[in-house]
């Protein structure tokens, strides 16, 4: 990695700690996300397709090259656990969904241990701080996340706030 990677990885240290491994529970740890989910991201920070203004501020300034590189660092690094003790009703939610309610299994997308599915550009859920993974939930509830390309945004909305908090807190047990 270039030295200008390490200096534009470090300042995202501040909201995503070092290495991506996590500051403050309201922002995504980074640490060993797949890169084609991150990079999506990044680019969709870049052109406003996602709004969130600080995002949309830094990576205005991220070159192809820069997003390419900041994605093959942070998922080269190791997540971490948020968590030590997993939500019983977060954890049947996570591997079985709930059938009345036609939310399926997290783990049907995002692996059994939280690993994610880097082909499909699903994201790595272990570990994730439980107060972020309820904000995203929400976000994609309300229509404020997701486009209109993602079941995530249908499968929120048919969660109530506390199985949404139960699976976080479960997600953020994954290692």
């Amino acid at each position: 990695m270039s030295a200008a990677t390490k200096e534009k990885a470090a300042q995202c240290a501040g909201c995503h700690g070092e290495a991506g491994k996590g500051a403050m529970p309201v922002f995504p740890k980074l640490a060993g996300q797949n890169f084609k989910y991150l990079s999506k991201q990044l680019r969709q920070f870049k052109d406003g397709t996602r709004q969130v203004a600080a995002m949309n501020a830094i990576a205005a300034a991220l070159s192809d090259d820069d997003i390419a590189e900041l994605s093959a660092y942070f998922a080269a690094q190791s997540p971490e656990p948020e968590a030590e003790e997993a939500d019983p009703q977060g954890e049947r939610i996570y591997r079985f969904g709930i059938a009345e309610k036609k939310v399926p299994a997290c783990s049907a997308c995002h692996g059994p241990e939280g690993q994610g599915n880097a082909p499909a550009g699903f994201p790595l859920l272990k570990g994730q701080f439980a107060a972020y993974t309820v904000k995203a939930l929400t976000d994609y509830a309300k229509g404020a996340r997701g486009g209109g390309k993602t079941p995530m945004r249908q499968i929120a909305a048919r969660m109530t706030e506390d199985e949404m908090k139960a699976v976080a807190a479960y997600i953020a047990t994954l290692k």
